[in-house]
């Protein structure tokens, strides 16, 4: 069953967008990019390479990036549709932000903003500290048979990649998701603290989140929810060690909702420049992000269809109440 999701997921992550030419961006004066989360985390990071890719290939004259954390990014997206802004606004989102709506139940939902660009796609990866006695996911998966409740597992938020892939590993090994012991951690430093300091037995996130302390030596990459191994990373796949599970994780932009066509145009020409650009295309092949780009109208269809994909696996893995 768990495989079934993880493929659903995947092949709904990667439907082509046909890129083609696109017109003429015209500069965007000052634009303010919200990051809902904390520093260091994938929404954070994809805000920066924006602000930095935005702001050099002179797309845009001025971008602030506001890191505003929170129930899995959903008072990110709070402030986002309530406030009032003079600059432009955007903010990241992704196949987290679909699930936190879900399980906080949050009064605002992504039907109120309007799908400018899906990104990226990264992979999952399973750390732990680097003086853990757990050395692989059959050691993970051991410990968590003998004891479920003695197994934390760190993620971003409920209704995150990070709680899904916890959730489809356990189906896989035939394991009760209710007795799941799944913390909340936030990303990027709140995580990568926790698990280092034996707060948690595991923790869960794009790998390039991880990457830095991994190559430090403070951190060990067990896993990795690719179908294969990632080109340059010595880690093997869930698959290959026997849990048959294979999950990414898709970032997008969005915009302010009610926009008027020659407004979604005018952005919508702006990130088509953005991703085609070389530097774009050099921080994804640095950061092992998988070019997952989608133009608007073709965005907006694919998460009304994310919405409901997304909330069936959530129920079915028993996530959601």
């Amino acid at each position: 069953m768990a495989s079934g999701f993880s493929k659903l997921l995947v092949a709904a992550a990667f439907m082509a967008g046909s890129v083609t030419a696109l017109p003429a961006a015209a500069e965007l004066k000052s634009v303010e990019i919200i990051a809902p989360a904390g520093p260091g985390g994938g929404y954070d990071q994809h805000a920066r390479a924006m602000q930095q890719v935005l702001q050099n290939e002179k797309l845009a004259s001025k971008v602030q990036v506001v890191n505003v954390p929170g129930a899995g990014g959903t008072i990110g997206l709070s402030q986002f549709v309530t406030g009032r802004k003079r600059d432009t606004g955007l903010i990241i989102s992704g196949l987290g932000m679909v699930g936190a709506v879900l399980t906080n139940n949050s009064p605002v939902t992504l039907d109120q903003v309007t799908p400018l660009a899906r990104l990226t796609g990264e992979y999952q990866a399973l750390v732990v500290a680097a003086d853990s006695p757990i050395k692989s996911v059959a050691d993970l998966v051991a410990k968590f048979k003998a004891d479920p409740g003695s197994v934390s597992m760190g993620g971003f938020a409920a209704g995150s990649p990070d709680h899904i892939l916890y959730g489809m590993i356990v189906k896989a090994i035939g394991g009760d998701v209710s007795k799941m012991n799944f913390i909340a951690a936030g990303a990027g430093g709140e995580m990568l603290a926790a698990v280092m300091g034996g707060h948690l037995t595991v923790g869960a996130g794009g790998y390039n989140e991880f990457a830095s302390q991994i190559q430090a030596g403070k951190l060990r990459a067990i896993a990795v929810s690719s179908a294969t191994r990632l080109p340059g990373i010595d880690v093997p796949t869930l698959k290959e060690q026997g849990v048959d599970v294979e999950l990414v994780n898709w970032r997008s932009v969005m915009a302010q909702g009610g926009l008027k066509p020659a407004e979604r145009k005018e952005l919508d020409a702006a990130m088509g420049r953005m991703v085609q650009s070389a530097e774009w295309k050099q921080i994804l092949k640095e950061r092992g992000w998988v070019d997952a780009y989608l133009p608007s109208d073709q965005f907006a269809a694919f998460v009304k269809d994310q919405q409901s994909v997304i909330k069936a696996t959530l129920t079915d893995l028993g996530l959601l109440k």
